[in-house]
């Protein structure tokens, strides 16, 4: 199964439907061992949206992290900030030249639903770079909640400094403040089949999102505020609900001090929560998250 997803600011979110072409193999910056770019280039069955671009690495990927849950379950994930595409977006209204600073994670394991939970993670690229080499700053944060036993929440803030990863924030270092939620009609439900797998009412999705992450002397601050969502919801493996993943899309400004030197800067930036399919009520995808399956994906 593969989903397209593009958002434009003048004419919003579209998407593929469940059955997006795509590569036999797909792009993937842990597979290519320089940063000479390659060809990636997924699309709708009906033409729109589309994207071609070529895509190239800037940055070191950060170490394999892991993290165990439920009796046989673990989840496997590496990040990569600075993935920078060029090309061209298809979208319905037209074709769009583009220049694109992104991001890239793959993920491995064996996991499903309930017993995952569900997962938010964001991350953030300095836009003051060169365009064609890496972003002077990258932040990616990652937090992992399984159902059952808080000892398994995992986690981590990562800073990346010209493409080399300088610092790793742990779980026990990190606190994580969610506030308001976002207007339920800026949150479109894709894709266009999703209506079909009887979706109920989503879960109120958070608008903004605060951590602050410390180890020592050092200190980072991470304060995302969403301004539209797209929520995508699934089919679930083990069952007949859906499950849902919410990609939200605002600005995120980081301020740190890490090895006495101060920074910040504010960036567009996407948070992802999985979770929310059902009828939880008040609940956000902080209080309860469906997942299940495989994955890998990225963002620009």
């Amino acid at each position: 199964m593969a989903i397209l997803l593009l958002h434009d600011d003048e004419l919003g979110w579209s998407a593929s439907q469940f059955n997006a072409t795509w590569p036999q193999t797909p792009w993937s910056a842990f597979r290519v061992p320089s940063p000479v770019g390659r060809r990636f280039s997924v699309a709708s069955r009906g033409g729109a949206p589309a994207v071609d671009l070529q895509l190239g690495r800037t940055s070191r990927p950060c170490t394999s992290q892991c993290a165990k849950f439920g009796r046989h379950d673990h989840l496997r994930w590496q990040s990569e900030p600075g993935v920078l595409g060029k090309g061209v977006l298809q979208l319905p209204a037209g074709r769009r030249d583009v220049d694109l600073l992104g991001y890239h994670e793959r993920v491995r394991g064996r996991w499903s639903w309930p017993a995952l939970g569900g997962w938010v993670f964001g991350f953030a690229n300095d836009p003051a770079g060169t365009g064609d080499g890496p972003p002077p700053a990258a932040v990616v944060f990652t937090l992992i909640q399984p159902r059952d036993g808080q000892d398994t929440v995992n986690g981590s803030v990562m800073l990346w400094r010209e493409g080399r990863l300088v610092r790793h924030f742990p779980r026990r270092g990190l606190e994580v403040v969610v506030h308001d939620v976002l207007d339920r009609d800026q949150v479109v439900l894709v894709p266009p089949l999703a209506r079909s797998l009887g979706t109920g009412p989503t879960a109120g999705v958070p608008r903004r999102l605060v951590i602050v992450a410390r180890m020592g002397r050092d200190r980072l601050v991470l304060d995302f505020t969403a301004r539209t969502a797209a929520r995508i919801a699934n089919p679930c493996e083990l069952g007949i609900r859906p499950f849902s993943v919410h990609e939200t899309l605002g600005t995120c400004r980081v301020d740190g001090l890490v090895s006495g030197n101060r920074f910040d800067f504010a960036a567009q930036g996407i948070v992802e929560f999985a979770g929310g399919a059902g009828t939880e009520g008040d609940r956000t995808p902080f209080d309860r998250c469906d997942t299940a399956g495989t994955g890998a994906g990225g963002g620009t």
